[in-house]
């Protein structure tokens, strides 16, 4: 017993950064979408996490014998959290926590009432060793055995060597690694999670000094850069011109539902309905990043990209943006409100709204709320609607009315009452689930378009429905692939990323406009229908009834995808064989997207339009 306690007590240290080390490497390979193409990449796999474990742990180093067991065990239960805390947030988001995340942690959703359906079994084996360190560490106090401290020169270096080694094999790996920071997958996979965290770590130091150094003539140069191509007026331009402007979010619906049946029944049948006698838009991606909702409204607000992390709403809620508001204000005196069942603080919204120029924010505390009509997140889409509809019944015209849906919401819960479709009969539940809920918004739609005709709000006003982003995260996705029909790769999971976008002017004739395009198009979109040039306007935003198709739908992470190409995870593709191409056939649309995250960001970070408003 006295030989083991001693062996513990001079290769603690050493033992425990073994441990940390492999689990790591474990849950990395296991756990997250790591794909190995090169020996680079199974090294750095392998590599990534060892040098910057053995600098965390030695900071216990720098304490004294009486502190230092403290600092150790903190140390490693520190990492070991980080590392859950990744596993939980990248199993629903199919992402990796940031500082940004970690300061706006109460707006994360999914991580709250849901947890329940991220734990796993296994988790007990990333915690366990946790006590065991611990048990070595009582042990070795009892018996007045203090842990054996490395030589901290020799250690130190052998660390920094492992981290430099690292970032230079990185770098020759992939040029771009930290130029493009917001793409994590590659980050983490590359250097490692502990050494992006570090990376993000500084990019979140630097992000408010990029406001400070800004000026006019920055804020030009960048303005003059941003005007983009392909926002032509369209032969719908003016259609809806002096309407009343409904925009509806549809929450976590993804294009799949729409004119699919379950079992004889239709998921969507009102949707389904609305598409023959609106401008349906089937080929719309999900371009929302870690802000998810609000990185959607901010994008139909703005034209601009979302954050490569966390939400503009709770970054840069104070900057100046040329938004949809102010642009109706301008243009056709109209005034503007937003409707939504949450807290008025969630996602910052009461503040931001405030930037945007919205007029009015009704949020939880102007509507009814009880036990009996909520569920999940908070009051239900029928009551919601219902209750909206009696406060839309007086607003000025012309207005704006952004309502914002929550029953859609993961992990997609619903009483028996509220369900008018069965489940599905997936092997995934929920899935299952999610069409119950789809099933209720779509009711929840119908009942509120019937009442606006009754109420003789209908006929003056034009419709937006789109989903905000994805529902179904790729944990689960195999339960969707079932449904359809279609094998589980690269391209049909792009694919499942289309959002439905529907836009209703009562009485025009229906359009299916397949152009390809994302969610930050909606915005010059409906400038064009409402008789506003957008390109006399600062926006990435391209008009969808003018697309050019060379222009690449351009993902945060900096994936791409055109007609004909799609670029996921650094491989190229060809949409219609499906295969695997050379990369050159992506690079000029993967170097369209660089630069327009990077401009889109340095107007955020920067706040430069308050220059050129």
């Amino acid at each position: 017993m006295k030989k083991d306690l001693n062996f513990i007590s001079r290769h603690l240290v050493a033992i425990s950064v073994v441990i940390l080390w492999l689990k790591t490497v474990i849950i990395t390979w296991t756990q997250f979408d790591v794909t190995l193409n090169t020996w680079q990449d199974v090294l750095l796999l392998i590599m990534g996490p060892l040098g910057i474990i053995m600098i965390l742990m030695g900071i216990s180093f720098l304490f004294s014998k009486q502190v230092r067991p403290v600092i150790f065990i903190v140390a490693y239960f520190l990492i070991s959290s980080l590392l859950y805390a990744n596993l939980l947030y990248y199993r629903f988001y199919i992402d990796f926590v940031t500082v940004s995340v970690l300061l706006q942690l109460s707006n994360v959703g999914g991580l709250g009432p849901s947890t329940a359906e991220l734990i796993s079994p296994f988790d007990l084996l990333i915690i366990a060793d946790i006590g065991v360190i611990i048990y070595l560490l009582i042990r070795m106090y009892r018996k007045n055995k203090t842990m054996h401290m490395p030589q901290k020169r020799n250690y130190a270096m052998t660390g920094l060597v492992f981290i430099a080694l690292t970032f230079s094999i990185a770098m020759w790996n992939n040029p771009y690694l930290l130029t493009t920071g917001y793409d994590r997958d590659q980050m983490v996979q590359q250097i490692g999670l502990y050494n992006y965290q570090i990376v993000n770590l500084i990019d979140g130091l630097q992000a408010p000094l990029m406001k400070v150094a800004a000026d006019e003539k920055v804020a030009i140069k960048t303005a003059e850069d941003v005007q983009p191509d392909g926002i032509r007026r369209s032969e719908n331009f003016g259609l809806a011109q002096g309407k009343n402007l409904v925009l509806i979010s549809l929450e976590s619906t993804q294009n799949f539902v729409i004119n699919k049946q379950i079992n004889g029944e239709e998921i969507t049948p009102f949707l389904n309905d609305l598409v023959k006698e609106s401008f349906y838009f089937p080929n719309i991606y999900d371009q929302t990043a870690q802000g998810k909702t609000s990185d959607a409204e901010f994008m139909v607000d703005t034209g601009l990209y979302p954050l490569p992390s966390g939400s503009v709403n709770v970054r840069r809620p104070d900057n100046h943006f040329e938004s949809l508001p102010k642009v109706l204000k301008r243009t056709g005196d109209y005034k503007i409100f937003a409707f939504h069942g949450n807290d008025a603080s969630f996602w910052n919204r009461d503040q931001m709204y405030q930037s945007l120029d919205y007029d009015r924010y009704f949020s939880k505390k102007d509507y009814e709320v009880t036990e009996g009509n909520s569920v999940n997140y908070g009051i239900k889409d029928i009551p919601f609607l219902k209750q909206s509809l009696k406060k839309m019944n007086n607003l000025p015209e012309p207005y704006m009315a952004k309502l914002i849906l929550m029953t859609n919401h993961f992990p997609f819960l619903l009483e028996d009452k509220d369900q008018f479709i069965s489940p599905a009969d997936t092997s995934v539940e929920v899935v299952n689930r999610y069409i119950t809920t789809v099933n209720y918004q779509d009711k929840a739609l119908e009942q509120f378009i019937s009442s606006m005709k009754e109420k003789g709000l209908y006929e003056n006003s034009i419709f937006v429905f789109y989903g905000d982003h994805y529902g179904i995260s790729r944990k689960y996705e195999q339960g969707v692939h079932e449904l359809l029909g279609q094998e589980q790769n690269p391209l049909n999971h792009l694919d499942l990323q289309k959002i439905p976008l529907i836009i209703h002017i009562p009485g025009q004739t229906g359009k299916e406009i397949k152009t390809v395009g994302g969610e930050i198009d909606i915005h010059a979109t409906l400038l064009d229908l409402l008789g506003i040039p957008a390109e006399e306007h600062i926006t990435l935003s391209r008009n969808l009834f003018t697309r050019n198709e060379e222009q690449p739908v351009v993902f945060r992470n900096g994936d791409i995808v055109t007609e004909k190409y799609a670029s996921i995870d650094r491989k190229c593709y060809n949409k219609e064989s499906g295969e695997v191409i050379e990369t050159s056939a992506c690079e000029k649309y993967l170097e369209i997207g660089r630069q327009e995250l990077q401009l889109s960001d340095e107007l955020i970070f920067g706040d430069l339009l308050r220059f050129v408003e």
